[in-house]
C-alpha cells in the first residue's frame, strides 16, 4: 500500500474511534488491521512504559486494562494525519473519563508503521503525567506479561 491509502486506512480507524456513538466505535477495523506481530511502545519512562508484543497483549494487555479505568469505552479524536510512505503520524486527543470521575483527556502523538495494509508498529507519545495522575500505575501483573 502506498501513503495516501496508509493515511486513508488510519483515518477510517480513527473515525470509528471518535464516533459519539458507542455503538459506531467498534473496534473491528483497528482489530483487524492490527498484524499478529504487532508491537505497541509506550515511550518515556513511568510505569506504563514497555512494549507490547502480539495483537494480544495490545488488545487484552493494553487496552484491556485501559477499558477496566474509563467509563464506557475509550474514546480518540484524531486532528492531523501526516503520510509518508509505510509510515503514518496521528495527532489526537482523548476524551474520557474515570470511573471516580477524572477526566482523561490526554493529548496523543502515534506513529503507525503499516507492512501491506497491517499495522505492524505503533509509537505512542502522550502526556505521561497525566495518565498516572488519571489511571494510576500501570499494574505491575499486567506489565511482566507486556514486557
Amino acid at each position: 500500500m502506498n501513503a495516501s491509502a496508509n493515511k486513508k486506512l488510519m483515518q477510517d480507524i480513527f473515525a470509528a474511534a471518535a464516533s459519539p456513538d458507542p455503538a459506531a466505535r467498534d473496534r473491528g477495523l483497528f482489530t483487524e488491521s492490527l498484524a499478529d506481530d504487532a508491537k505497541w511502545i509506550v515511550t518515556g519512562q513511568y510505569s506504563w512504559s514497555r512494549t507490547f508484543s502480539g495483537k494480544q497483549a495490545i488488545l487484552n494487555d493494553l487496552h484491556g486494562y485501559v477499558r477496566t479505568r474509563l467509563v464506557d469505552r475509550t474514546r480518540t479524536v484524531a486532528h492531523r494525519f501526516i503520510a509518508d510512505g509505510d509510515v503514518v503520524v496521528v495527532e489526537a486527543k482523548g476524551d474520557n473519563v474515570t470511573p471516580e470521575g477524572v477526566r482523561y483527556d490526554n493529548d496523543y502523538c502515534l506513529v503507525f508503521r503499516l507492512e501491506e495494509g497491517k499495522i505492524k508498529e505503533i509509537r505512542e507519545y502522550c502526556d505521561s503525567v497525566l495518565t498516572e495522575k488519571a489511571l494510576g500505575s500501570f499494574p505491575q501483573a499486567a506489565a511482566k506479561a507486556a514486557s
